[in-house]
């Protein structure tokens, strides 16, 4: 059953079984809701900092089952808002300061694999975006150039030239790249699972088939019972809208994916890519891409319409008219793939806040705490905000206990039909802001719309 969330639960090393669901009323000092990367990151990093702990982590489904086991395994140096707006929330210097611990993190996750035996194909290449018109060229050399003026440096993030972009991957109508240095690519349904086992090791318990209803101060409310702590943690990112008054806190926004059959050593000679970047270009509806350890390219998209009221819907998970815009856009990036079988198509949701911006928190006087809001950039985010939760939560202080997120509060979203209209409207913007710049090589100023409208 669920070796068909995606390509990577079907390749994962070992069949997912289901852990026993909570058998009733339970009392520990952590209650965390949802085993995805938040979750078990800080499950890991209490568990180390203080093994004495009791620590229960509720899960509706299976650890992996939602975002963090479907991305496009992009453990990325970036999150869901750029450096130049966490400068002007904050300054510049916290930027580059939360910048780094980010950056640190991408290193960790190939740090802790390694220490705890999680096989996840951890691949730090870095990552190209190729510019493949004049519009996006010129988005792309400001956006670096913006990096660097807030204070971050050519060995972080770059530009390159035509013959050196295509050198690392040779994609179509290259006109340059942006290099970005701080991202390693992973098999994220591995590195999840693999997670999964190690919490339990150091003594972490986790429920599965135990839905959250709601949470209070002290307490949270399954359909099993009733678990009670200290401190409870929300790590539920796009299914946040499933407890009770979160409707609106974050909006699911689907991103899809597919995956080729494994490309033959001519193929993957002419595509480059050897050295696993993860691969993109400059659109302003975002794609995203790695070469797996198996010789594939697993590639993704946005642009699925957001469901009213916050649906999540299987269907467009599994099949939907976007996957056959996905591999049409895959097709024009690498026609050398165009005769290959695309033997997997899968989904899901990912979540945003309204303003785009990640965030941690913990309420000392509630005990209530939460991390999410990554806006699909979520794989090193969540490692970070797992280590920052734990230390919070312990009274730890570190470099990461004061980092601008810590603390941001994002505004709820507009209630429906506004929600409908102003995302939906949003995702046209860039579609057909899109098209625009291919066509006149200028930036389109629809992509205006598209941040007014989100924002």
């Amino acid at each position: 059953m669920y070796s068909q969330l995606s390509f990577w639960h079907e390749t994962l090393p070992e069949p997912v079984a289901p852990r026993p669901a909570l058998p009733g009323d339970r009392d520990c000092d952590v209650a965390i809701i949802g085993a995805g990367f938040t979750g078990l990151w800080t499950a890991y990093h209490l568990a180390l900092i203080d093994p004495s702990l009791r620590i229960i982590v509720v899960e509706r489904d299976v650890a992996g089952f939602g975002a963090s086991g479907r991305n496009g395994g992009w453990a990325l140096g970036e999150y869901g808002v750029s450096p130049m707006d966490i400068a002007r929330a904050s300054s510049p210097e916290a930027a580059v300061r939360q910048m780094r611990a980010l950056y640190d993190a991408v290193d960790d996750i190939g740090r802790v694999a390694t220490t705890e035996g999680i096989d996840c194909h951890y691949a730090k290449g870095g990552s190209i975006s190729w510019a493949r018109n004049r519009a996006q060229l010129a988005r792309l050399e400001a956006g670096v150039s913006a990096r660097h003026a807030v204070g971050l440096t050519s060995d972080d993030i770059s530009m390159l030239g035509a013959d050196e972009a295509r050198a690392v991957g040779n994609a179509t109508d290259i006109l340059g790249a942006r290099f970005m240095a701080h991202v390693a690519a992973v098999h994220p349904a591995r590195l999840v699972c693999g997670l999964a086992h190690v919490v339990e090791r150091l003594g972490v318990t986790i429920h599965e088939g135990t839905a959250a209803l709601s949470t209070g101060a002290g307490a949270v409310l399954t359909e099993h019972g009733t678990v009670t702590a200290e401190v409870v943690v929300r790590a539920t990112e796009g299914y946040t809208r499933d407890l009770e008054g979160q409707r609106r806190t974050i909006a699911p926004f689907y991103s899809l994916m597919v995956a080729t059959a494994p490309l033959s050593p001519e193929v993957l000679a002419e595509i480059g890519l050897a050295d696993r970047p993860t691969f993109a270009d400059g659109r302003n509806m975002t794609i995203y891409g790695q070469r797996t350890a198996d010789g594939r390219l697993a590639f993704g998209g946005r642009g699925a319409p957001y469901r009213y009221g916050s649906r999540i819907d299987t269907t467009t998970e599994r099949n939907s008219p976007t996957h056959d815009l996905i591999v049409a856009s895959l097709c024009e990036l690498f026609p050398v793939v165009s005769g290959v079988e695309i033997t997997h198509r899968w989904g899901g949701v990912l979540g945003i806040p309204r303003d785009w911006f990640p965030s941690v928190a913990l309420d000392r006087r509630t005990g209530l705490a939460r991390a999410g809001g990554y806006a699909g950039d979520g794989v090193a985010a969540a490692k970070l905000a797992g280590h920052t939760l734990a230390e919070l939560i312990t009274r730890t202080e570190s470099e990461r206990t004061d980092l601008p997120w810590v603390g941001h509060v994002s505004r709820r979203w507009a209630p429906e039909p506004f929600r409908w209209v102003g995302i939906n409207s949003g995702l046209w913007a860039a579609r057909s802001g899109d098209r625009a710049e291919a066509r006149t090589g200028r930036p389109s100023r629809r992509v205006e719309l598209l941040h007014r409208l989100l924002h």
